[in-house]
């Protein structure tokens, strides 16, 4: 079977060095808030180009600190997609604010401009962008839409760790980059994992104390903060994964790349590509099809996994049937929703798994 991820067919000197990690960590003593987070702190934050970065228990949390660091909470209003992990709107909603969800753009499942356009009011603080798949929209586009309605801009980076744009790292362009390292994602631990990243120091400096109870000194709570701290086997571990993470990623193109060239179905649509090759790191490489449980079975049947990311939009989740969105519907979201399908597209894939996913999707009648 040709599965969706594979870790027990990681390089061998990757998992001896995670395995040297994990020991070094034990025979330490220190598990928590030590020199392997400032290490991996630091190495993550110069990989993305980002001059802060604050480790914290995963992606959901780094989304919940961030907009609370950034001064959002009751009363507020931001905007995302419903296109996304339900983890998207549920820090929204946990940082105290209120979610208004637009709809996206069908040729790549990112969130429409003029959808968002149409969800402004006076309350809205911020657009929450997700940067779905592991593609970077454009984001010249959208720097330029919020500063112009004066609001923020914030970067659910969860998927999107090694895609640019014009050079820079996703993460980089709002006033915060919120990144998980869930196993499966481009970069991921051996269990949950978050960080925050941001150009200010002072959303920074909170983000540390809101991760860490609410204290800045010990036993001194200036916060109602959470317990969200990246530990110490995690940080080590990410440390030794963030070495091979440019040669794993620029696989994920290969593969995506003849993806694109090679599938010629007509009852298949893939996203359409990125501009340039930087803007998509390809976490997930997603196609449509209108008999997508046929076409998944079939696969199945020639022994290729597929997942669906995401069947359920977050307006049809039980919690948030009436939460607030673009007056004109989402119905892009929706229809995504209804066709789209995942096929591997994983680094420890070999020339001929990939050969195997395009011949089983191309025999789909």
């Amino acid at each position: 079977m040709i599965h969706m991820n594979e870790f027990k067919d990681e390089p061998e000197d990757l998992l001896a060095a995670q395995a040297r990690a994990a020991e070094r960590v034990i025979r330490s003593g220190w598990y928590i808030l030590g020199n392997e987070l400032k290490r991996f702190e630091k190495a993550f934050a110069d990989w993305t180009g980002l001059p802060h970065m604050a480790g914290v228990g995963n992606g959901m949390d780094a989304i919940e600190i961030g907009l609370r660091a950034a001064g959002i909470g009751p009363g507020d209003e931001v905007i995302t997609t419903p296109m996304t992990a339900f983890a998207t709107v549920l820090a929204i909603y946990r940082s105290g604010a209120t979610p208004v969800l637009a709809d996206i753009d069908s040729d790549t499942a990112l969130l429409d401009l003029a959808s968002v356009d149409r969800c402004v009011t006076k309350r809205t603080k911020g657009v929450l962008l997700v940067h779905l798949y592991g593609r970077v929209p454009d984001m010249d586009a959208w720097r330029g839409f919020c500063l112009d309605r004066g609001i923020r801009l914030f970067e659910d980076c969860a998927q999107a760790h090694g895609a640019r744009w014009k050079g820079e790292h996703a993460g980089t362009f709002g006033a915060f980059g919120a990144f998980s390292f869930y196993p499966t994602k481009n970069l991921g631990a051996i269990g949950d994992g978050g960080a925050l990243g941001t150009t200010s120091a002072d959303m920074d400096a909170k983000a540390r104390v809101l991760r860490n109870y609410g204290q800045s000194v010990r036993y001194h709570h200036e916060e109602i903060g959470l317990n969200s701290r990246l530990d110490e086997l995690q940080a080590a571990i990410l440390a030794e994964r963030l070495l091979w993470l440019d040669r794993f990623i620029e696989r994920r193109r290969q593969i995506a790349a003849r993806y694109d060239q090679e599938l010629r179905n007509s009852l298949i649509r893939p996203l359409t590509p990125p501009p340039e090759k930087e803007n998509h790191a390809y976490h997930l490489y997603v196609v449509r099809c209108g008999q997508r449980d046929r076409l998944s079975a079939h696969l199945k049947e020639r022994g290729v996994e597929t997942l669906i990311h995401y069947p359920v939009p977050a307006h049809r989740q039980k919690p948030t049937l009436d939460i607030r969105r673009d007056p004109k519907g989402l119905t892009a979201a929706e229809r995504h929703g209804d066709t789209c399908l995942s096929l591997p597209c994983h680094p420890q894939m070999s020339d001929e798994d990939v050969t195997a996913v395009i011949e089983g999707v191309n025999s789909f009648v």
